[in-house]
């Protein structure tokens, strides 16, 4: 099968655990994502992530990850990893909580959908929204009611990857989000409630 013909059958969803470090190193590649950042944007003060940019960043969810925290879900197709999904719950990021923008709309407690990352041979082709599926069953078995996601509105043709690791707006509305605030020009925050 080639990546022309992805669909949902083809691909496999697993939580981050540590025997599955090595396949998430081999999606980040060496510059760990975007810009060193392996995933690690939301989860500590911005002056920090620029301190530990790369390696140390690495080091940092590596840790997470060997504590038993799931920090997102990886999407294997053919048993390669292609792409990510960090999720999880809201209080676990903690930049994101100090975020003007993005502060709490309530005292709901939800689960944040901050992250995606795909591999360059595979974006474009849909598997952002198997990953919000994979992220909604993942939250569902663990007894999450909400999910949040704070995707970023487009203004002039498409963004590029680094301007949209948090998703578009179209996306997350296909995946049965629905808008609860436009907190920016740029950003929208949107939820899905789950129904057990």
């Amino acid at each position: 099968m080639s990546a022309d013909q992805l669909n949902l059958s083809s691909l496999k969803f697993q939580p981050l655990i540590p025997a599955r470090w090595s396949d998430f190193e081999q999606l980040f590649g060496e510059k760990g994502a975007y810009g060193g950042c392996w995933c690690m944007y939301w989860r500590i003060t911005r002056s920090q992530f620029e301190k530990q940019q790369g390696p140390e960043n690495r080091e940092a969810m590596r840790e997470i990850v060997n504590s038993g925290e799931i920090p997102g879900i990886l999407a294997y197709f053919e048993n390669r990893p292609i792409g990510w999904c960090a999720i999880a719950p809201r209080e676990n990021y903690s930049s994101l909580n100090r975020s003007f923008v993005l502060k709490r709309i309530d005292d709901l407690p939800v689960w944040s959908i901050v992250c995606f990352f795909i591999d360059k041979k595979y974006r474009g082709r849909g598997i952002g929204l198997f990953l919000i599926h994979a992220a909604i069953d993942y939250v569902r078995r663990e007894g999450g009611e909400v999910i949040e996601a704070y995707p970023t509105r487009p203004r002039k043709g498409s963004l590029p990857p680094v301007s949209s690791y948090m998703g578009l707006p179209g996306i997350f509305s296909k995946a049965g989000f629905v808008e609860c605030k436009r907190p920016s020009k740029a950003k929208i925050i949107m939820r899905y409630s789950i129904e057990n």
